[in-house]
């Protein structure tokens, strides 16, 4: 049996389940709701997951010296090569490699976060979240 009370300005389907008991209707409406953004955030999870690979393949250099010191780390921003002219080894100048090496990862580490971003912006596409634009940014280190 199904009831539409009008009580304090809303309206609600209620359906009698047993004497004295009652549910709502608009109790289950956002089930459906509540399914359809698990089902996005599987997905999200699936899109996530992909660009952590994509960017773990991903390449950045980062040079200081007129190349004489090159650090190379991958989208993640992980080291994964260290080249250094063996002119610097041999000339001894400790002080102008430990000025050089800072250079080129902070260097290697910014273009690693500009790939982190865009990608970021690529699976977050069409979402319409208050601030996300602003975040994605930061993240980059950039402005948008």
């Amino acid at each position: 049996m199904c009831v539409n009370p009008s009580a304090a300005g809303w309206r609600a389907r209620v359906v009698l389940v047993a004497p004295g008991r009652r549910v709502s209707h608009f109790m289950f409406k956002g089930i459906g709701n509540l399914a359809s953004m698990m089902k996005a955030a599987q997905q999200m999870g699936g899109k996530l997951q992909e660009v952590q690979e994509q960017l773990k393949a991903a390449r950045a250099t980062g040079s200081a010296g007129g190349g004489m010191v090159e650090i190379e780390v991958n989208g993640l921003g992980e080291v994964l090569r260290a080249r250094i002219d063996p002119r610097l080894f041999a000339e001894g100048d400790r002080e102008m490699l430990e000025d050089l090496l800072p250079a080129a990862f902070n260097q290697a580490q910014s273009k690693a976060k500009q790939l982190h971003g865009e990608a970021m912006r690529r699976v977050t596409e069409g979402l319409n979240l208050p601030g996300l634009t602003d975040a994605l940014s930061q993240l980059s280190g950039g402005t948008q």
